[in-house]
């Protein structure tokens, strides 16, 4: 009977992990998901002591999104939000933090680093996603530094079958600009299964759009083409070799709308990036499929070529500036490797223990340079780290997870020690409570926000480190209760979610004077921050025909003593251009076999916006509430006949913002304020698409 037992557990271990090799299947809210980012092993969704959600490929397919900035919308306690009117770089927020405190992982690797992640959620194509693990709070601390709101997983597709598909869209935005994006992708796995491979390229060219009619831009022109390749290889059944490798090139231009060469614009932005990133992981499991051990490593290399100027006014200044023009060049490596030993023991046909050892190498070089600025951020950063976890289940119902991660950052004196707990009781036969807690911390270092280069007063505004500034640290705690229910006809569930995370000498900018280039910020300690909410989640299927799906989020976050953002303006207790409400709900249905219908809204509450006068139309400094945003998108898909080759393709048509919620009072002018940006990222924009592919064994 054990040695049957045993047998029996093996399988199920290796059908449990399926989900990373070829059979995998999609699904619509699946109660026996197999999910990673909890806890670092494969486990089924509803028995991780750590909450994890996941958005599919398949719905990122359904709600027509472009890229992973869309796909990160549809998550309960995530947003995403555009921070620049020029160069429109973005961040995404989770539980009401900034984006430095939320860790973007590519294939469990935190290649996003801290120049790439300024544009980088535009830069991964939705073609390309498998799908979009998150875990929301300090119990994502076993990442490391800056998964302190939480961490995004994102899984680029892997060989399943022999398929290929081509998509080609095209977006009317606004009244004026037009958007290309189009997409080849292929996949083919060999007939002994043992070996296969997915490619993607795709391309992105948008046209300037200006909103005002100022002859300046509000989205910056486009030029973007990337490439992915997902390589596995499984020699036999203990063993398995997974490579990825990803290309992006990308051309961006904002500011004055004209054919003159940059330096003559009165304003203009312009980026050029090069990123090349991958990584390798070589898996060997035990004869039994209860130890498995992980060697992985991971790389980034980004350079980028950047002009941020405005044309001065006298005729020697202008001497000066053709002479001496703000041209920039950065430069970002990054290395990472590590092992990773798991060991799981099993007991009366449970498995009651699972241990994961592990240690890390990171190893980043960054340089940013403007030399008519007289601005350098140079820097290099060296991690060592380890970290244990034990996840115990005494019973049926209860699992306890513990770990702790130690980090010898080279910019922080001491080991930096990181525990977390996590807590799942199984309250009934579909519900689950969930109770954690974590530590974190960010280092003294320049993050991704501090590489921009903003325009403000007719000058630009840079963030310079204080020389005091130590690192910051948190203590997050997390509980939450899931309830899901399956019929015959349909899958319901609930999820009802409070956090707090207490922050200890926060990062905060405040406003330190001018230079003769423009404003100067300056990046300090704050006495300390909290921040605290609930958010709540919906969600239903019938007969996988139609889905419904909403979450909102109410929150607070304040620091403990008012931050200056301004001078000669009130100090500020709240974060700025955090709202306390946001939210979103989507849902799809099939109207019949070959239509299906999709309609989504995003909800930004009130927030508060610095906003720097100098501008035609504002002239004074201020800080405004922000009025609250209601972006509406709706789709409709057809799938056509198929062709006498077997080929399958689907037209779709649809209108994103359609009541054109977008911001009223942009910055007139050259010396506008290019921070000042709130709101949906575009106006209206109706668009149409067209896919052709074929799936064949």
């Amino acid at each position: 009977m054990r040695a049957s037992a045993k047998f029996f557990s093996t399988i199920g271990f290796w059908l449990l992990s399926a989900g990373s090799g070829f059979a995998q299947t999609d699904s619509v809210m699946d109660l026996s998901e197999v999910v990673l980012t909890g806890t670092r092993t494969e486990i089924r969704k509803s028995e991780s002591p750590v909450a994890v959600t996941v958005v599919s490929g398949q719905t990122l397919s359904r709600l027509q999104a472009c890229n992973l900035y869309d796909g990160l919308k549809f998550q309960t306690g995530l947003r995403v939000e555009t921070n620049c009117q020029t160069c429109n770089y973005s961040q995404l927020r989770i539980n009401g933090l900034p984006g430095g405190y939320s860790q973007i992982l590519i294939n469990g690797r935190p290649l996003f680093g801290s120049l790439t992640g300024m544009y980088g959620l535009e830069h991964l194509p939705a073609a390309m996603i498998e799908k979009i693990e998150v875990v929301r709070g300090g119990g994502s601390s076993l990442y490391g530094m800056s998964a302190i709101a939480g961490t995004v997983n994102v899984f680029t597709r892997k060989p399943v079958q022999n398929e290929w598909e081509v998509s080609t869209r095209l977006q009317h935005v606004g009244s004026s600009a037009l958007d290309f994006v189009n997409t080849i992708s292929n996949g083919w796995v060999s007939e002994n299964k043992k070996l296969g491979g997915y490619f993607t390229i795709g391309s992105r060219n948008r046209q300037a759009f200006d909103a005002n009619q100022d002859g300046f831009t509000e989205l910056p022109s486009l030029e973007n083409i990337n490439a992915s390749l997902n390589v596995s290889y499984d020699p036999n059944p203990r063993q398995k070799l997974t490579v990825s490798l990803n290309r992006i090139g990308e051309k961006r231009y904002g500011g004055e709308i004209t054919a003159k060469p940059i330096y003559e614009a009165l304003q203009a932005e312009s980026r050029e990036h090069r990123i090349s990133l991958g990584n390798a992981e070589y898996r060997l499991r035990s004869m039994n499929g209860f130890s498995d051990a992980i060697i992985y490593a991971a790389f980034q290399q980004t350079s980028r070529s950047h002009f941020t100027g405005v044309r001065p006014d006298s005729l020697a200044d202008i001497q000066k500036y053709i002479e001496n023009p703000p041209n920039g060049e950065a430069m970002i490596g990054f290395l990472q490797g590590g092992v990773q030993f798991n060991r799981r023991f099993q007991r009366n046909g449970l498995m009651r223990h699972t241990f994961t050892l592990g240690l890390e190498w990171i190893d980043e070089f960054i340089r940013d340079e403007i030399p008519a600025y007289n601005y350098l951020i140079k820097q290099h950063i060296v991690n060592p780290s380890a970290f244990l976890q034990h996840v115990w289940k005494p019973h049926n119902v209860l699992s306890i997870l513990s770990g702790i991660r130690v980090d010898k950052h080279n910019w922080i004196d001491k080991p930096v020690w990181s525990p977390r707990v996590g807590i799942l009781y199984k309250s009934g036969k579909n519900s689950q409570i969930r109770m954690g807690y974590g530590t974190g911390f960010r280092a003294p270092q320049a993050h991704d926000n501090d590489l921009h280069i903003a325009f403000a007063g007719g000058g630009v505004s840079r963030v310079q480190l204080s020389p005091l500034l130590r690192e910051e640290q948190s203590r997050s705690f997390n509980l939450s209760w899931n309830h899901d229910k399956a019929t015959v006809n349909h899958i319901q569930g609930f999820t009802l979610d409070a956090f707090y995370n207490r922050l200890r000498n926060p990062f905060v900018l405040e406003n330190a004077g001018n230079d003769p280039f423009g404003e100067i910020f300056e990046k300090r300690n704050g006495q300390g921050a909290r921040v605290q909410g609930i958010s709540a989640e919906y969600r239903i299927n019938y007969q996988k025909k139609m889905q419904l799906q909403a979450g909102f989020t109410l929150q607070q976050s304040l620091y403990d003593t008012a931050v200056t953002l301004i001078s000669g303006q009130n100090p500020l207790r709240a974060f700025a251009r955090t709202p306390n409400a946001f939210g979103y709900v989507y849902g799809w249905a099939e109207l019949t076999d070959k239509i299906n219908v999709s309609l989504d809204a995003v909800y930004t509450g009130s927030m508060y916006v610095p906003h720097f006068g100098g501008a035609e139309n504002f002239s004074r400094d201020s800080i405004i509430l922000s009025r609250p945003f209601l972006e509406i998108n709706t789709a409709l898909n057809f799938k056509l006949k198929p062709l006498k080759n077997g080929i399958d393709w689907t037209l779709s048509l649809g209108v994103r913002n359609l009541f054109n919620a977008y911001q009223r009072d942009f910055d007139i002018g050259k010396n506008r304020d290019s921070n000042y940006i709130y709101g949906p990222a575009s106006p209206r924009t109706i668009f149409i698409a067209l896919r052709l592919g074929k799936t064949g064994r």
